[in-house]
This record gives structure tokens, sequence and C-alpha cells, in this order.
């Protein structure tokens, strides 16, 4: 059982009463779209792929591995038989109740709790992985300032997710053509658009960054990056790949 720092976070082990004041009054989005959100992301062929490449990134344990932003528990099986005893983390109840479900004693523990202020003592972490979270963090940079702050020096940070450039709101994938309309450079929440279709993120929006913004947020934090990669076969891909470490202090 991970102890718990005093820290002023919404927190809690899912089963449990709330140990720590919530600080938002808002629903997170995906609460009442577990069940369904977890049907819809086992079923696409992007999830596999998705799979593939943050477990060859990772490599294997043993260590203890934290899936920041875990949703539904869809990268915790994985995970764990590459030998990481697994925390899972995400700010959703009703995310949390399928990972169980999906995932039994897999995991260490399920954690309820804003990514952004993580209720870990630092150096906690061998290793995080994290996939398909970017575009539903507030706050990026501060989110990847906590996995900085909760990894060993020398632990590693995997992340996998849709494309900035090729996967936003403003650019429309059609059975024969790629359409990109103005608004990438439009930071910031929204919940409609030309690429948006009918699958996930018209029901909980996006918070679409640029590349160049993902990438100053990976590095202003401290974590250096090690590897980039756009996985899959698609001539503009879906995905976007990187790895990074946090270096030993001299």
């Amino acid at each position: 059982m991970l102890e718990l720092p005093d820290r002023s976070v919404w927190v809690r082990r899912i089963g449990a009463e709330p140990s720590y004041p919530r600080l938002m009054d808002n629903r997170p989005p995906y609460d009442g779209l577990a069940d369904w959100y977890d049907q819809e992301i086992r079923r696409l062929g992007v999830t596999a792929t998705a799979l593939q490449s943050l477990t060859g990134l990772l490599g294997g344990g043993p260590g203890k591995c934290l899936d920041l932003g875990c949703g539904t528990g869809i990268a915790i099986r994985d995970l764990a038989k590459l030998g990481w005893t697994v925390v899972g983390v995400d700010v959703s109840a009703d995310q949390l109740r399928v990972a169980r479900e999906q995932t039994g004693d897999l995991s260490a523990e399920l954690i309820e709790a804003n990514a952004s202020h993580l209720p870990f003592p630092s150096n906690s972490f061998d290793a995080v992985a994290s996939m398909f979270t970017h575009t539903d963090f507030d706050d990026p940079h501060g989110v990847f300032a906590e996995v900085y702050r909760v990894l060993r020096p020398g632990g590693t940070f995997v992340y996998v997710g849709t494309h900035p450039c090729f996967v936003t709101p403003y650019v429309e994938r059609k059975p024969d053509a790629f359409v990109l309309h103005p608004g990438y450079r439009r930071r910031g929440w929204t919940s409609s658009g030309p690429g948006f279709g009918e699958g996930i993120r018209p029901r909980v929006g996006v918070n679409h960054q640029t590349l160049a913004d993902f990438l100053n947020a990976i590095i202003r934090s401290g974590l250096r990056l090690t590897t980039v990669d756009e996985p899959g076969d698609e001539d503009y891909p879906i995905l976007f790949a990187i790895a990074a470490d946090r270096p030993h202090t001299t």
C-alpha cells in the first residue's frame, strides 16, 4: 500500500471515502461514459498499435510504474505482463470502477486524483506511462512537471497519444483525403470542429495543443527526450509517441 503524503489534492482509493478535499466542482467528463468508452476504445485498431508502442518504448520491469490517466485500465494488463507493479491514477471514479472490473488485482492500487497534483512523494516511481491523455489535461505543463517530480532520477516516462498535427478538431479525415481546416494554432478547449466525427471527442471535448506546445511542455518540465516516434503505417499518422527520462543530477 502506498503511503500518501499530506498534499491538498482531491484523491481517494476506489472503494474508500475521499481523504483529501475535492478541488473541482464539475463532474469529470468521463463519468457516466465509462462503460461505453471502454467498449469504444478497445474496439479501435489504433489502440492495439498504441499499446504496442507504449510497451516497446517502456520495456520490462521490475519496478513501480504509474499509469497516469489510466482510464478504464486498457494498459494495465500489458504493463503488468512486462513485470511492472502498476499504480493507476485517474480523475474519473467511473473510469476507475471499470478499470477494477477489467484488471482485478493486476494493479497494486487505483487512485482517484488530479494528474496536475499527484498525491505521491517525490521519486516514488521507476517509470510513468500514459496513453491518450494529453488532450484531456487542463494544464499539460503542470502534469509533466508532476511526472518529473514523482519519477526517480533515471526513471522513464513514455507517452503515446493522438498526433497533435493530424488528429485535431481542425483536421477532417475522409476515406480518400485529409482536409486541413483553419484552426491548428487555435489552442484550448473545444467540443466541436470538422475533425470531431462521431466518436469519443464530441462527448468529452478536447484541449487542443500544437506539436510545439506538447514538446515544449515536456522539455520545460525537466524531462529529457530520448525518443520521438509516429507509430503505425498511415500516410498521415494517427499516433505520436515519446520516451523521456529524468536525468541524474550532478
